[in-house]
């Protein structure tokens, strides 16, 4: 949270298509921060982009829309399983890359279901860093309430930005 992934996704997004490439960028459903289907970065760009949910089929939309560059998905930890295993797949055997970006762990410091098939499959990945408010690196997410206090129960699943969420380190995690 707060390291510049969708940042990084917009860039890359623009790259492929400064050179004439063709990407389609995808972003979770569930995901209404800054309205449905849009990817948007702190620092101020934003683009309208398609949503998936459990039931979305890469393997499906891929082969109605030929001539795709690049797979971009946002919130990644929101794949399921075999959604990331379509991915992978698609990756290697049509030589279709997919750049996921998203969250390892949750705010109680477990994988989220597609963040762990991520980290099993991926080819490569790229730490984006962010800082703790005590100046060491953030690793960790926390959910907060309404008084800024740690909160340690409910649902995997809260949609939030900086008013739910604060990016931790380690240390500060644990001290709550």
């Amino acid at each position: 949270m707060n390291a510049g992934k969708s940042t990084a996704l917009l860039q890359v997004a623009h790259n492929y298509e400064e050179r004439g490439h063709r990407v389609r960028i995808f972003t979770a459903r569930l995901d209404d921060r800054y309205g449905h289907g849009v990817v948007t970065s702190r620092l101020g760009p934003q683009r309208e982009v398609e949503q998936f949910d459990e039931h979305t089929d890469f393997v499906a939309l891929m082969d109605a829309t030929p001539g795709i560059a690049c797979i971009l998905v946002d919130e990644a930890q929101f794949l399921s399983k075999p959604q990331v295993v379509q991915l992978h797949e698609m990756a290697h055997l049509r030589n279709l890359p997919a750049i996921c970006y998203g969250l390892r762990t949750d705010f109680q410091g477990e994988l989220f279901p597609g963040s762990a098939t991520l980290l099993a499959l991926a080819d490569e990945m790229d730490e984006m860093k962010t800082i703790c408010d005590c100046g060491r690196k953030a690793t960790m997410n926390m959910r907060v309430d309404a008084n800024n206090r740690k909160v340690t129960q409910g649902a995997q699943v809260e949609i939030g930005g900086n008013a739910r969420y604060r990016s931790v380190c380690g240390r500060c995690f644990r001290q709550g």
